[in-house]
């Protein structure tokens, strides 16, 4: 996130490339495919909440922050709309405190959109986010771009962020939208407890 009016300005404009119109295809399956116990999840970067969404019909409640106030609008309208009990919230997940101890972040296509210099700030956030024990699933989007954003990043970087804070349970390559086949990452972190 590069600032809030520059995010504010593509949802205003309607010129928002990065919104597929439906939930991440990884995240999806990975809701279908397990028992999971419903708590309360977050979902930085939420834009338009189709994942917010996607958590909140399988039980779970779901808060979705962004930086966007129309986005944030938009999100509301649309859960509204379908009677889902996603809620939403305009704010800055890298400065603001949480309101609870989330048990799950779901992150997508946040990490990658906020500046490179301010990556270490977002695992703090996300720390600050979650119960100890919590879950840290992300859907990275592993390009190698240094124009963003979306800005690259990889596999190894991934790991060397997290891993002092979080222990990984698990990585696969998720289905993704066409134009990202190949290009994400699904990695599945619990916090440590100590």
């Amino acid at each position: 996130m590069t600032g809030g009016n520059v995010w504010q300005d593509h949802y205003l404009a309607k010129n928002t490339p990065w919104d597929k119109g439906e939930a991440s295809p990884g995240l999806v399956d990975f809701l279908s495919s397990r028992k999971l116990l419903p708590g309360a999840v977050c979902v930085p970067g939420c834009g338009l909440g189709h994942d917010a969404r996607a958590w909140a019909a399988q039980g779970f409640r779901v808060l979705g922050v962004d930086i966007a106030p129309a986005a944030v609008e938009l999100a509301g309208a649309q859960a509204r709309g379908e009677g889902s009990t996603a809620e939403f919230v305009c704010g800055d997940f890298l400065l603001d405190d949480p309101p609870i101890l989330f048990d799950w972040v779901f992150e997508h296509t946040c990490f990658c959109a906020i500046q490179p210099d301010r990556r270490s700030d977002y695992v703090g956030a996300v720390l600050r986010w979650l119960k100890p024990g919590g879950c840290y699933l992300a859907v990275n989007y592993l390009i190698p771009d240094v124009e963003g954003p979306p800005f690259g990043t990889c596999r190894a970087e991934l790991l060397d962020r997290f891993s002092s804070e979080f222990v990984l349970r698990e990585e696969w390559l998720p289905r993704s939208y066409a134009n990202r086949t190949n290009l994400e990452l699904m990695l599945f972190w619990q916090k440590r407890l100590d």
